[in-house]
Formats: C-alpha cells, structure tokens, sequence
C-alpha cells in the first residue's frame, strides 16, 4: 500500500496508457482488409504448423521466419487467422511500449519523460496502424528499441547480463528482417555512456573499462549472430543475402548517383512522418533535440543516432521504400519528443501541454477512423493505395470465402469446389486458402496474374464435375483487345462466367495514377463460377 502511494500517479499513468495501447490496437482488428505481405505471412504459418519439415520455409522468398513461427501458436488461440496474425504484432508493439518507457526513464530518470514517451508511442496513428498488421515491422521495432535499452544499461553499467540480454535482443531482430544490422551497426554508439569518460578516472581504469566495454559487446555480437546463424538448418540461407540485393543499392552508389532516389525518399519519410506522425510529433521531436543537446548531450546523441542515421541510409540506398519500413524509428523519435517535457520554465511547459492536446486531438481522430472507418482516416496515398484500394489490399476475399463454405454444405460429400484465383501467391490465392484450408474438398490454385481467358485447368475440372469459381480483381480481368477494367462483368459474361458476388474496394482518392485512367474510379473483387457455357464457347465469341 506504501509504493502504491508513493507511486500513485505513476502507476495509474501507466495502467492509463496500456490500456489507451490495447484500446487502440484490439477492437475492429479486421477492419482493414488482409493486405498481401500479410496472406503470405500468415499462409506461410499455416503450412509450416501443418508441416514440420518446412518449419524454415519463409527462406525460400529470402525471408527470415521468425514472424511466422511465432503466428504458429497464435493460430491455435484464434479461429480467426488473420486475428491471430495481427494479434502477434499487437502483442509486439507492446513490448516496444515497454521498452520506450524504460528506455526514456533509464536514459533521463525522468518518471515524466517516460510516461510521455509512452503515451506519444501509444497514440501515435504511426504505430497504431502498422501495429494491427500482420507484418514483421513491429517486431522489429520491439527488438530495435530493447537492443538498445539492453546495449545503454550495456554500456553505462558494465554489465554481463545485460550484454547478454542485448545479445538475445539482437538475435530476435535478425531473425525477423534484415534492417536488423543497423542495431548492430549502431549499438557501438551507446559507448557514449560508458563510465571511462567520468571525471577522475585513471588512464589504467580508463583502459580498463574500454577492455571490459569491448568485451560486453563481443559476448552480445556472438549471441546474436549465433541465433541468426540457426537459419544456416534451412536449406536456402543463401537466399536472404540474393533477397537483399533486390531491395538495396550497392555502397557505390553513394558516390555514383548520391541524390536518386535519396531526395525523393526524404520527402517521402517527411510526408509519412507528418501525415501519420502526426506532424506535430515531429514539432516535439525537434523540441526535444533541442532541450537534449543542452542537458542530455550523449543520450541525445545516441537517440538521434538511432533515429536518424537508418532513415538517411534507407533514403540513399534502398531501391524500394513504403512507410512501414521506417517503423523502427518511431520509437526513438517519440523518446526524443519525450525531452520536451523536461524544461522547468513555466512558459515551455504551457507550450509542451498545447503541443500534447494538439498531438492527441490530431492523433487519436486518425486513431477512432482507423478502427471504424479507414477509407476516411488521413493516409498517405501509397499506404492509402496498397492497403485499401489497389489489388494488394483484400477486400471481399473472407466474404468469398464464407460464400464457398456455405456452397460446401450445400453439396454431396465427396463432391469437390475448386476456386481460380488471379496470381501465384500474395492477397490471392494465399488471402482465400488462409480461411479455406480446413475445408474438405475444396482446392484453391492461383491460375495466372492477368485473366482475359478461363484457364484450361479450371475447364478440366468443370469437365470433371466440380463446382467452380474463379475470383478475380477488376483491374486483372481485362478483355483480350481493350485495357478496360469497368467492363469485367461483360467480359466474363461472354467467356462463360456468371457473377456471383462484386466486393468494391475504397474509392480511388487521386484522379491522375494510370490505376484510375485505366482501371476506373474504384477496383472490385468479383466472385465468378464457371458455367458450362464457358466450356463450349468459340474463339471468336470472346472477341468484342
């Protein structure tokens, strides 16, 4: 009862904050649709649970598996699997909340700061959105951020165990993503706090504590790389470094083309940290620089260093960039907007209080839209694009698959379904087979990524007497001799398809992509069953 009143406010602060956290993350968990890197994922899981041999499979695509491993037992709490997916990264983002404020407190023995670090983090539309999807980024975050607290306490403390607890952080990052080496590129940086600096020392305990420090950091560089060296069992290891090559420029870049694509990525990261941040995170985070650099000069150094150093890298030399990459940062970023809370002065700490209402008022209105209506909620267009409008996002797709369920029901056993669907993997077919992979005599295969035919193999199989469909997005059902996705109804029409359920997709917010010049104002999920008539058509009926 003495620490409860001792810590009264601290502690209803935090309970405050982890339940704004799961108020934000849990409720509407589906509500956007499952986008494509999340069908492959959670498929992934779904093969690897059913098949322990190819418990490594996510290596074939050059992916680390450890997301995946991890959705294995969520799939056995959730009858949903795209709720247990995303239950693991809101799990994960938890524990970078965790991390954020015992980092912030560690870092500035600041109860205040830390709490503010917290709540930045929790209501943060950055990390709300990318923490209720089932990609691998918010497990990185969680590992980045405990590497780091774990390499601070590392370095200020001189601590064995701590290095190893950094060490096992870092492994669980290179299990997860690549981005993983600038941790490891960058945990030298927490030197900065390292007691050898201290006023007084000798040069024999100065030399000493470097010693020791180097030491720490050997016995934290081995447990990492040695966890990461366990995907050597998978027969193709090799592939992740082939994989990185498709996504990263060589270091000679640099010096060969320096500012393509770097300055249209800054503005990109610029445009996703104000509109997603929200912008005025990014106020507090210049603030908190600011105020840092004059009380908290190393530990601001060391923030900055891991907020900043992997954006400018990212920027010159990735070849692909989406605002899920830069995730990672997040959490350093609002532990630095945390600084802005430190000042005394009376006239800053009005300001910070505007600053945090305007922040939350901004926030948590993306936040409500988010989990109630995101075709409304302020995106960036490519998130905008990926995650809702385009054929990335999914929508339909568990609406289709209750439609072949109930069909299933409806026929005699041993009587199979077989559903077509447009591409080879990602939202389809691996999106449908996620919730149709239990179901008894029904097969789903992907039959090609542009349909302007009904596939032979489907033919076959109406020829053999199954039941069949094909699902298909409007903008990959295109006529033989015109690039007109508002006519797929016609076109199936006359290749012998009957509609039997159209899912619209989020409106196309810009005018100007050639989706909307060729595609149309909105693209749709069409559910299709193959008729007879689709077996006996001419060549020449297919033509307009």
């Amino acid at each position: 009862m003495k620490i409860f009143v001792k810590y009264k406010f601290s502690i209803i602060a935090s309970l405050a904050i982890i339940f704004l956290y799961f108020l934000l993350r849990v409720p509407n968990l589906t509500k956007i649709p499952v986008f494509v890197d999340e069908a492959i994922y959670i498929r992934w899981a779904q093969v690897m649970q059913n098949e322990p041999t190819l418990r490594f499979l996510p290596l074939s695509d050059g992916k680390q598996p450890l997301f995946m491993w991890l959705i294995i037992p969520a799939l056995k709490v959730f009858s949903d699997p795209l709720v247990a997916g995303r239950m693991v990264s809101v799990l994960a983002g938890f524990g970078t909340l965790v991390g954020v404020v015992l980092l912030a407190w560690y870092l500035f023995k600041s109860t205040k700061a830390a709490l503010v670090a917290g709540l930045l983090y929790a209501a943060s539309p950055f990390a709300v959105f990318f923490d209720r999807m089932a990609l691998v980024d918010s497990m990185l975050s969680m590992f980045g951020v405990w590497t780091l607290f774990f390499g601070v306490v590392t370095a200020r403390a001189l601590r064995l165990d701590t290095a190893q607890l950094a060490g096992f952080s870092l492994g669980g990052a290179l299990l997860t993503k690549s981005p993983a080496l600038f941790f490891s590129l960058l945990l030298p940086v927490t030197a900065l706090l390292a007691p050898f600096r201290e006023k007084g020392n000798s040069v024999k305990v100065m030399l000493l504590s470097v010693l020791k420090l180097v030491g720490l950091f050997t016995v934290t560089y081995a447990i990492g790389y040695a966890m990461y060296n366990v995907l050597r069992l998978g027969p193709n290891f090799g592939l992740i470094g082939e994989r990185n090559e498709d996504y990263v420029f060589p270091l000679s870049h640099l010096w060969t083309n320096p500012k393509d694509p770097f300055i249209f990525y800054i503005d990109r990261i610029r445009e996703w940290l104000f509109i997603l941040g929200p912008s005025v995170l990014v106020i507090l985070v210049i603030a908190g620089v600011i105020i840092g650099l004059k009380k908290y000069t190393r530990q601001t150094l060391i923030l900055t260093a891991w907020a900043f150093l992997p954006l400018l890298a990212q920027a010159e030399f990735a070849k692909v960039i989406t605002a899920r990459y830069i995730l990672f940062s997040i959490p350093f970023l609002v532990t630095l907007a945390a600084l802005s809370v430190l000042p005394k002065n009376k006239i800053y700490q009005k300001i910070f209080i505007v600053g945090l209402l305007i922040f939350l008022a901004s926030a948590l209105r993306t936040d409500y839209l988010f989990l109630t209506n995101p075709e409304a909620a302020s995106l960036p267009q490519s998130e905008r694009s990926g995650y809702l409008e385009e054929w990335t996002a999914g929508t339909g797709i568990r609406e289709v698959a209750q439609y072949i369920k109930n069909q299933k029901s409806k026929i005699k056993n041993g009587e199979r379904i077989v559903v077509g669907t447009e591409g080879f993997f990602g939202t389809l077919p691996d999106g449908l087979q996620i919730y149709l992979e239990n179901v008894p005599n029904v097969t789903v295969i992907g039959v090609g990524i542009t349909i302007t035919e009904v596939p032979e193999s489907l033919k076959n199989a109406k020829r053999a007497g199954d039941t069949v469909y094909l699902v298909v997005n409007s903008s990959r059902m295109l006529n033989k001799f015109e690039r007109d996705a508002t006519k797929t109804v016609e076109v199936g029409e006359k290749l012998g398809l009957k509609v039997v359920g159209s899912y619209p997709k989020a409106i196309r917010a810009r005018t100007d992509t050639h989706e909307y010049i060729w595609y149309g104002e909105r693209d749709y999920l069409y559910l299709f069953e193959v008729t007879p008539r689709a077996l006996i058509l001419p060549e020449e009926e297919e033509q307009p």
